[in-house]
């Protein structure tokens, strides 16, 4: 896959569908890579040009040696769409990715279209779980969270869908190091006092069975930017874009362009 270079970091991506299509930007969560977005590609390609890139520390992107904040993150994605001349774009971000989203979105009104923002959080406490949570990721490597993470990011209903077997190679796949840099950014973000200044029109979606980021916290977005929609998709936790594929993607195509969905907003 290609790369692009942002401020010395090589940051790896793929482009998807017509040159000349409205750009869909996809960021990942912790843990996972840009093929964590291959359902929603299948499904949007057609009409839309889908953007993924690897956040740094994750798949095939660089590791640099040194603390990142969400806003070095929001910075990687508006220097990778400078690289490819996106001057606008929508934005769709899950978990860490709609962390970078909202941090991108807000800094950044003019430059985005419509907003996504997935099993996600303005603020992610408490400081010791991330903090746990590196330690073990630097001492014992990514196998010691793996089961888990799938355990946050998937009902028990999805336990013997063979997608799970992917999903938990691209978690053992991640840099410790990056993974827990990145657990350092969450530790340290606070969007609270930024999200009003988010323009574009935002749809939130959560997952009704989601234990790391509950509907409650989706609710706090959706309080705090005008003219927002949630919706809370049921049976789905963390990475309901897979578990609940279908569902996100009838969504995604109202959002941003497509047929009406068959559910009701909450709120």
């Amino acid at each position: 896959m290609p790369h692009v270079s942002v401020d010395g970091l090589d940051l790896n991506f793929a482009l998807d569908g017509p040159v000349e299509a409205p750009v869909i930007a996809f960021s990942n969560s912790l843990g996972a890579s840009l093929a964590m977005w291959e359902p929603q590609v299948a499904a949007l390609s057609d009409r839309f040009r889908c953007l993924r890139y690897d956040t740094r520390g994750h798949g095939g992107s660089a590791s640099p040696d040194r603390p990142a904040t969400i806003d070095d993150l929001a910075g990687d994605l508006r220097g990778i769409l400078d690289a490819l001349g996106m001057v606008r774009a929508h934005l769709v971000g899950l978990s860490l990715g709609g962390m970078t989203a909202q941090a991108f979105a807000a800094a950044s009104p003019e430059r985005v279209d419509r907003l996504v923002l997935m099993a996600t959080a303005a603020q992610l406490g408490p400081p010791s779980t991330w903090d746990e949570r590196a330690a073990t990721a630097r001492r014992d490597g990514m196998g010691a969270l793996v089961e888990g993470v799938l355990a946050r990011w998937f009902t028990p209903a999805f336990a013997d869908d063979p997608r799970l077997a992917r999903v938990r190679a691209e978690i053992l796949a991640t840099d410790p190091a990056g993974y827990a840099r990145a657990c350092g950014a969450i530790r340290d973000m606070d969007l609270r006092d930024r999200l009003p200044a988010i323009q574009a029109p935002t749809l939130i979606i959560a997952g009704a069975e989601d234990p790391a980021t509950p509907p409650s916290l989706a609710e706090i977005l959706h309080a705090s930017i005008a003219g927002s929609e949630l919706f809370v998709v049921p049976d789905a936790a963390h990475l309901l874009n897979i578990e609940a594929a279908d569902a996100v993607n009838r969504l995604l195509l109202d959002h941003l362009g497509g047929a009406r969905p068959s559910q009701h907003p909450q709120g």
